[in-house]
């Protein structure tokens, strides 16, 4: 039987835990055909860890995509896009495809906690991405910068978050709560304009959690080409992953990664969702 078929529009993260890396295992892990259409690379120097990005030049993004299209993906996501030509093309990557889901992950490079790299890719994301997007996928940071609030750091302003957000015209909205919300739960916040539901899991040590996100946008998309229904794909990523950053390693002094494999190969999470 053919799989359903992925494709990710997204950064190359050379490590190995993030980007396309990322996504491509989770997309086999979910036994999905993964592509990709690379628009970074990113490096990292081996002494301090800081990072290098490397943008693609649009011409190759442009082929890329194109013979990506010529497979006929059943379900695009979005992660590391670097400029606004970038995000655009990623918009009309979608509306020329015979994709039925579109899953934004809103990767943003910021500097501290409370400034966005270049604003700009925020109102572009704004723009063109979350009118047409099946999901989006923020953190708590990224859901203040699409919302135009400060950084949530309760539910009541993640759910306010999540209200502004869907208005600009998503249909399902998961904030990325996790460890920061107060509680003593992971808990992620999910709205689709009628209902609110809480993801929960138990809090777990997030210190290898590099990849976390990117894992977690593309469980979604496979869960969603494999024919799941939002929530019911968004609860399904959300136990994947948490058993992906349960039973992660440390990879050197700098980082530790989430595994990929570990809900398939060691242990299924539990998760719980509450509709308030």
């Amino acid at each position: 039987m053919a799989l359903k078929k992925t494709l990710t529009i997204a950064g190359s993260d050379t490590s190995g835990g993030a980007g396309i890396a990322a996504d491509l295992k989770t997309f086999q892990e979910h036994e999905t055909y993964g592509m990709t259409a690379l628009t970074t690379i990113v490096t990292m120097d081996p002494e301090t860890w800081s990072h290098g990005v490397n943008p693609i030049p649009l011409e190759v993004v442009d082929a890329q995509i194109e013979t990506a299209l010529s497979i006929s993906p059943d379900a695009i996501k979005t992660g590391m896009l670097p400029s606004e030509e970038v995000i655009e093309r990623s918009k009309h990557a979608f509306l020329n495809s015979e994709a039925k889901h579109f899953v934004v992950d809103p990767v943003m490079v910021c500097k501290g906690d409370d400034e966005v790299l270049n604003p700009g890719l925020v109102d572009a994301m704004i723009e063109h991405l979350l009118p047409h997007a099946t999901v989006v996928t923020p953190n708590l940071f990224e859901a203040g910068q699409l919302a135009g609030y400060k950084t949530p750091t309760t539910l009541d302003a993640a759910k306010k978050c999540a209200e502004v957000i869907h208005a600009k015209g998503v249909q399902h909205v998961i904030i990325k709560g996790g460890s920061d919300i107060e509680g003593d739960k992971a808990v992620d916040v999910y709205y689709d304009g009628k209902a609110f539901h809480l993801l929960t899991s138990d809090k777990i040590d997030a210190s290898y959690n590099h990849g976390a996100g990117c894992t977690f946008a593309a469980a979604i998309t496979a869960n969603l080409a494999n024919g799941q229904e939002p929530l019911e794909a968004i609860q399904n990523a959300k136990a994947f992953v948490t058993s992906a950053i349960k039973n992660g390693w440390k990879m050197n002094d700098h980082v530790g990664v989430v595994r990929h494999g570990a809900f398939n190969a060691v242990e299924q999470i539990e998760v719980t969702d509450e509709q308030i």
